[in-house]
């Protein structure tokens, strides 16, 4: 690999290892975002309240040379809240109407509790995601080249809320779930925020270390572009999705289970992510640990239970774990 590319690896390593002193036991949290901003995806993630995934996303802007927006979404919000809109000026060269950016023209976004917006906003957002463009009053303007959306919901307190339908979820290159820390991560993160709160106290104001520059997230980019994955490898990615569609020579119970298989959204998103995890690891080539490290963030989203497993109490991912174990390893 090249000079370059081992820089870019260093800055991306102090990244995380700065994230990682501001986030306690949430490793493959952080690790998720760093993959989703590197492979130039979108993430959705999902926790109860109260488990960082603000702190998260916070901790990645900070310590990144990016502008970042909070959108906290709510009933009563509107499209243009999202995407900006014209607004009417009068100059001394007579009336005119100029576009007002809104907070979607950021490096990083965060999307507070998406499913608390209508349809409306959400299709807003989504397509901003898609297209890295908005058009308004017939003028499209594009987002900026480093551009990731972390949209979080609640799986909690469901009344009132509009749910991602799952055509639309499978825009999101990963869907990541935030569980519980262990105890031990637990009384960390109690003297993390009780020394943040005392430094707070005290007035004390450390100077910041300089932020990550953004080309070495393009550097880190162009790298992960070129790691070689063999054909076998490319056929267990394809395999790997196929068998959601068509589960019926892998066991009898995926066939039970599935009801709608992952779109080529699914094999894209694998060989992307597999990539990026390949390449945080030091390794120029993809193996099957790559994938089957982000499988379940890749396709847990993508997947449709049936009412029998759902019945049975199956989850998207006691699905992906089987379809591991079903799918032959190249």
């Amino acid at each position: 690999m090249s000079s370059s590319s081992d820089s870019a690896r260093d800055q991306i390593d102090t990244l995380r290892a700065r994230m990682g002193e501001a986030i306690i036991g949430q490793r493959d949290v952080i690790e998720r975002l760093l993959i989703g901003l590197l492979a130039n995806g979108n993430l959705l993630v999902e926790g109860l309240p109260g488990l960082a995934k603000t702190r998260a996303i916070k901790a990645l802007a900070r310590n990144l040379e990016c502008d970042f927006s909070r959108i906290q979404f709510t009933p009563d919000l509107l499209p243009s809240d999202v995407t900006g809109t014209e607004v009417y000026h009068q100059t001394a060269e007579g009336a005119q109407f100029r576009f007002e950016a809104g907070p979607i023209f950021a490096n990083v976004v965060l999307a507070d509790e998406i499913n608390r917006a209508p349809a409306k906003v959400q299709a807003a957002l989504l397509e901003a995601m898609e297209e890295r463009q908005v058009t308004v009053a017939g003028k499209t303007h594009k987002l900026p080249p480093l551009f990731m959306v972390m949209a979080t919901q609640n799986p909690v307190e469901q009344e009132g809320t509009y749910p991602l339908p799952e055509a639309q979820m499978d825009r999101f290159l990963m869907h990541v779930l935030i569980t519980y820390p262990p105890v031990e991560d637990e009384v960390e993160v109690i003297r993390l925020v009780r020394g943040e709160e005392q430094a707070a106290g005290a007035g004390a104001s450390a100077d910041a270390p300089p932020a990550i520059p953004q080309e070495a997230v393009f550097t880190a980019r162009q790298a992960i572009g070129q790691i070689h994955v063999s054909d076998a490898m490319d056929r267990y990615m394809a395999d790997l999705v196929d068998a959601t569609r068509n589960p019926d020579g892998f066991g009898d119970d995926l066939h039970r289970w599935i009801e709608i298989g992952a779109s080529p959204r699914g094999s894209l998103a694998l060989d992307r992510c597999a990539r990026t995890h390949a390449w945080l690891r030091g390794r120029d080539y993809v193996d099957p640990e790559d994938v089957r490290a982000i499988a379940a963030d890749v396709l847990r989203h993508r997947l449709g239970l049936s009412y029998e497993a759902q019945g049975e109490g199956i989850s998207a991912d006691d699905v992906v774990a089987e379809l591991l174990r079903q799918v032959a390893l190249p």
